[in-house]
């Protein structure tokens, strides 16, 4: 997480943190990437309703990092 000014955490993440990812990451990274919810994230998981490309791994859901990239418009994501 992130600090604001006055120090508390606030949701998201930094761009750096964004370029340091790997090529997929699990639901609850992605959720806090887009600042959802982990019930919002999963149930838009679920619906096949997430804003970028979710891969089902088994019963774990998997997110396509550079799909996560391009809806959150990071540039120099290659």
């Amino acid at each position: 997480m992130n600090e604001n000014r006055t120090g508390r955490r606030t949701t998201g993440m930094s761009r750096a943190e964004l370029l340091a990812l790997p090529a997929a990451i699990d639901l609850e990274t992605s959720n806090r990437a887009l600042s959802l919810g982990r019930s919002k994230g999963y149930e838009l998981a679920r619906r096949g309703l997430y804003p970028c490309r979710v891969l089902r791994v088994g019963n774990a859901y998997r997110v396509v990092t550079a799909d996560l990239h391009a809806v959150l418009g990071v540039a120099g994501a290659a």
